[in-house]
């Protein structure tokens, strides 16, 4: 094969075999790879209906055909299983070097079945594969849970694990490789300690093959230029990182402010911005496998109650422990995202279910006495201490571990969590983003806004600028960017080059690796194919058209203050016309008919 390895590791974590399987052909043209042939493997192995922290729930790390080739930033993989915070399907996507690690192994991916009775972890060595005693890793955090295993197998080795936010089975837990870089949302890293699986430990010395290297050269270096080229992928994310999005936001009058009650803009929100961050903690930036873009942020924050060194935060993170905790202290919120690297926690939904327990604490739902402290926006010191508390599950953080929906149905207000789905939205109001409320409301594994990416052409104005305010075509737009999304996460490369280039670009170079004619028509038509795939997972786990919605506050409460005063998202206008475009009934279900023309079975 060009691209894929044809080979994977199927690892039965309750008997300690490990066997090697190929992949089926077919499936691999069909559903091309990482989330999208990860998923396929998982619903056609798995019951949807189980506990998501059974052992019945395959944990399954998945590469694409450009995984560790040349291409354009070809650091990704997915993990794949039931998501505990969602019930959804997780298809958590990574990036760095541990992907192209393991296809240089030899393999596109693993399995992982069952539950060990022991704590372990996976040491990859090429072709020798063995299980490892980890009760000595149990407790640890990522920092030193890599340093130890590098150690332990090889200093060139590159380590995907959990922290103590895994073993604890925080519903948000996430899995790191490479330190920082994070399969981080819906909770695979829970999944992860459920199996009692410390790590999984790589070191590959082989290669990918592509079927054409000249056209693939030629394809990569057209592609890079214009990457380069681009001031988003050129100027923008290298000199600032994702956390220039801070005041673009805040004057387009689409940043939530204190769990999206305050939303529109955020006094001393540059306070927190990416500009401001490059002035003062930036040490300086990071990329990723083949990246040529660097939006990663090495910081180090010297002295102070939040001494801290790492990475990050990125937008979304500055955003969660910043305006949406009411917070303008940059110090602070890069601690509480350090924590979440090292203790491995998903900032996105941390910081949103604290921002949920301050507006609960203030309205008296949780008391002082519930608490333990006074809970309020802008407090950066209980928000800090609140993210640790949370990996442990220590006092109000065995509350805040569950997410923001079953804390806040427990103290009585399950509308104050700004979820949909289950899991927290992003840092984009869908009241200011019309097109951004309905893909949140239509996604797969709920409030995800990298699944179909409508900021970029609402507020970033690529590849053409939309009024963001307005409903007309947002439809059209919010599937085209869903299926686009869900063949690049497949196909193994960044998001973020999409800013850059499109579907043309991304086939050339499909095409060019794979030997396959991946055509954009066959390129999109793959990544409508997963998405109902997907859509139907939900379906026979009990999702309908009632669970396309957003919080009752998007829909109702008017934003305040700002360029957006006013608005409300208008998704009962949208929906329907999305049904129609996906070629679904009045109920959101696929029809028969459009199965048939993606041959889904």
């Amino acid at each position: 094969m060009y691209g894929w390895v044809g080979q994977i590791l199927r690892v039965n974590l309750s008997d300690g075999t490990v066997k090697k399987e190929a992949l089926d052909p077919v499936e691999i043209q069909n559903y091309i790879g990482a989330r999208g042939l990860g998923t396929r493997l998982w619903t056609k192995e798995c019951d949807p209906k189980m506990d998501p922290l059974s052992e019945a729930n395959n944990l399954i790390f998945m590469t694409g055909p450009l995984t560790g080739t040349m291409a354009t930033n070809a650091g990704r993989y997915n993990v794949i299983c039931k998501a505990p915070l969602t019930g959804t399907m997780a298809a958590s996507n990574a990036g760095g070097y541990w992907g192209p690690e393991l296809k240089y192994a030899g393999y596109d991916g693993i399995v992982f079945e069952g539950q060990s009775e022991k704590q372990v972890y996976l040491w990859i060595n090429d072709g020798e594969v063995e299980l490892r005693c980890a009760e000595h890793l149990w407790g640890k955090d990522v920092n030193e849970t890599t340093d130890t295993l590098r150690e332990e197998t090889n200093i060139n080795a590159r380590v995907a694990c959990i922290g103590p936010a895994g073993e604890n089975l925080v519903k948000y837990a996430c899995i790191l490789n490479d330190y920082t870089r994070a399969a981080g949302r819906s909770g695979v890293g829970a999944v992860m300690g459920s199996k009692n699986l410390k790590a999984i430990v790589v070191r590959g010395t082989g290669g990918v093959k592509v079927a054409d290297s000249d056209a693939f050269m030629n394809a990569l270096i057209r592609a890079r230029k214009m990457v380069a080229d681009h001031p988003v992928t050129g100027q923008g994310l290298p000199a600032y990182g994702t956390q220039i999005l801070i005041n673009i936001l805040d004057q387009s009058g689409g940043l939530p402010v204190h769990n999206f009650r305050d939303s529109g803009t955020f006094p001393n929100a540059d306070a927190t911005s990416g500009e401001t961050l490059a002035k003062t903690y930036l040490v300086r930036n990071k990329g990723c496998m083949g990246c040529n873009i660097g939006c990663g942020r090495i910081v180090n924050v010297p002295d102070g109650p939040y001494k801290s060194f790492g990475e990050g935060p990125e937008y979304e993170a500055g955003w969660s422990f910043g305006a949406d905790c009411g917070i303008d202290d940059l110090a602070a919120i890069i601690k509480a995202n350090n924590y979440c690297n090292e203790l491995g926690m998903d900032p996105i939904t941390l910081g949103s279910t604290i921002a949920c327990a301050f507006e609960l604490y203030e309205i008296g739902a949780i008391t002082e006495k519930d608490a333990g402290c006074p809970m309020r926006f802008g407090d950066a010191a209980t928000m800090v201490e609140l993210a640790r508390k949370t990996a442990f599950r220590e006092g109000m953080g065995d509350d805040l571990a569950e997410g923001s929906y079953r804390m806040a149905s427990k103290y009585g207000h399950p509308e104050l969590s700004m979820t949909c789905k289950k899991q927290e939205m992003a840092a984009y109001d869908p009241r200011a983003l019309q097109g951004m409320g309905l893909s949140y409301a239509t996604n797969n594994r709920g409030g995800c806004h990298v699944r179909g990416y409508m900021t970029s052409p609402e507020i970033l104005g690529l590849p053409e600028k939309l009024d963001n305010l307005a409903t007309e075509g947002k439809a059209g737009w919010t599937k085209t960017f869903q299926d686009l999304t869900a063949a690049v996460d497949s196909a193994g490369i960044c998001l973020f080059l999409t800013f850059a280039i499109g579907a043309p670009e991304i086939s050339e170079q499909m095409i060019a690796a794979t030997g396959i004619d991946y055509t954009v028509e066959e390129l999109m038509k793959a990544g409508e194919r997963i998405w109902n795939m997907e859509r139907l997972f939900n379906i026979t786990n009990g999702f309908t058209k009632k669970d396309d919605s957003l919080p009752p506050r998007l829909l109702k409460d008017p934003i305040k203050i700002g360029p957006c005063k006013g608005s409300v998202n208008k998704l009962d206008v949208m929906l329907p016309e999305y049904y129609e475009l996906r070629g679904w009934d009045s109920e959101g279900r696929p029809t028969s008919e459009k199965l048939q023309e993606l041959d889904i079975q």
